[in-house]
């Protein structure tokens, strides 16, 4: 299909050639912004051809964004792509006994506490502060950089959805020197923590303009006024769109989206007790009865990938104290691992993510940290946040507003990510 340029779609794919051919020795950095409907993926595919490069050569053009539903999505449609973590780093644990040898030392320092001089005691309860600061988090992986990274030997790497890469993401993405385009949109959510890197004033190009099919939308329209802070009204508008009162649509009606996205961890905990009690499942753990569940944890070596919808199968219970058992069959319908024979395996699943639904336990990762790393990690999704869902869409969203947003800003990027994870239809209630 002919695809119909704009003089500012022209413009900017003649800003990009121009970068990489001349000036990408001394810019390494070229940044594509522009809000949802300006077309930023179409004028970089374009400007790509143009330069003669290919993402069909291997290792030549390299695609990656931050989060693998997002990866996972430019792959679908035609654009092999992989997530930043997997593409530059590598993953470094401590071992068992690293850690058995850290519980010792501050085990001893505990013992011997009593038999000190007041000046040894303070000099020990300070090494004994150090030590359980290091065993707080001794549980979790280590990213380090991978030197043999692909990135090393590639002639462009190209970044979508980077409004999430924060500062030290964005030095090690640069160490490998490599010319590098980056895809953005000023609107939506900045990283859990800090701001993005590639986020400062005046890009290379800022496309405003939008098509003509997307400017029709009223998912754009309510979209843009979120994005300027502009109250959006309550009622109807269009057949798909509308904003209404929270209290006016219950658990049961909730369950007609193919996604509710709220803002915080809470409201999505509360969400999803209600909507899976309204499907018919009442109990802690999943039942293998088709329910809609998101994986939390890539799992690279068999296809899973953090922000997947998932359901299980033939569930058992093994007698393990942390997990128990199951196949896996993922959104396209595909059953996760058995290699060749397409028959899927047998997998342990976390139970922490479900218990923390009705026991929660900020404890439980740390303690079951060793026991559940080789599990998959995945919970109830009929409700997330949206921070989670960034890098996704579907035909027809909830958004369920719960206030989330410290500043004017904050609020206005939020529900400005949320509304345009809809491809379609939009409620919005607040």
């Amino acid at each position: 299909m002919t695809i119909s340029l704009s003089d500012k779609q022209n413009a900017a794919i003649a800003t990009i050639k121009d970068w990489y051919s001349n000036r990408s020795k001394d810019q390494q950095v070229c940044r594509v912004f522009g809000y949802a409907g300006v077309g930023k993926s179409t004028i970089v595919k374009y400007a790509i051809d143009e330069l003669g490069l290919s993402t069909e050569k291997p290792g030549e053009v390299l695609y990656a964004a931050f989060t693998g539903k997002a990866a996972l999505v430019m792959t679908r449609k035609g654009t092999p792509a992989s997530t930043i973590h997997s593409l530059v780093y590598r993953v470094s644990e401590p071992t068992p006994q690293e850690i058995e040898k850290l519980e010792k030392e501050a085990a001893e320092i505990r013992a011997g506490l009593q038999a000190r001089g007041v000046a040894e005691r303070l000099f020990e309860e300070a090494r004994l502060r150090s030590l359980e600061l290091r065993l707080k988090d001794a549980h979790k992986p280590r990213f380090v950089l991978n030197a043999e990274s692909a990135v090393r030997d590639c002639k462009l790497l190209v970044l979508d959805e980077v409004s999430m890469v924060g500062a030290e993401m964005a030095r090690d993405l640069l160490a490998f020197g490599k010319p590098t385009l980056v895809l953005g949109d000023p609107g939506q959510l900045p990283p859990v923590k800090g701001e993005g890197a590639f986020d400062a004033p005046n890009p290379d190009v800022m496309l405003t303009e939008v098509h003509r099919q997307a400017g029709e939308s009223a998912v754009l329209r309510l979209a843009t006024l979120a994005r300027e802070g502009k109250w959006i009204p309550h009622g109807h508008h269009d057949d798909f769109v509308w904003k209404m009162r929270r209290n006016d649509v219950g658990p049961e009606q909730l369950l007609k989206a193919d996604q509710v996205i709220c803002g915080r961890n809470a409201t999505r905990i509360q969400l999803n007790v209600a909507m899976k009690r309204a499907a018919g499942f009442d109990a802690v753990f999943p039942g293998g009865n088709g329910e809609k569940l998101i994986c939390l944890k890539n799992r690279n070596d068999v296809g899973l990938v953090n922000g997947m919808f998932v359901t299980l199968d033939d569930i058992k219970d093994d007698g393990d104290d942390i997990a128990f058992t199951a196949s896996i069959t993922s959104e396209d319908g595909k059953k996760i691992g058995g290699g060749a024979t397409g028959k899927g395996e047998r997998f342990r699943i976390w139970r922490g993510p479900f218990l923390d639904h009705v026991m929660p336990d900020p404890e439980r990762e740390r303690r079951e940290y060793q026991k559940k790393r080789t599990a998959v990690e995945c919970v109830w999704g009929w409700a997330i946040t949206c921070h989670k869902s960034q890098g996704s869409s579907w035909p027809n969203i909830v958004i369920y507003d719960d206030g989330l947003g410290r500043t004017a800003e904050d609020r206005a990027r939020w529900l400005y990510t949320a509304i345009t994870r809809a491809e379609r239809g939009l409620v919005l209630l607040d």
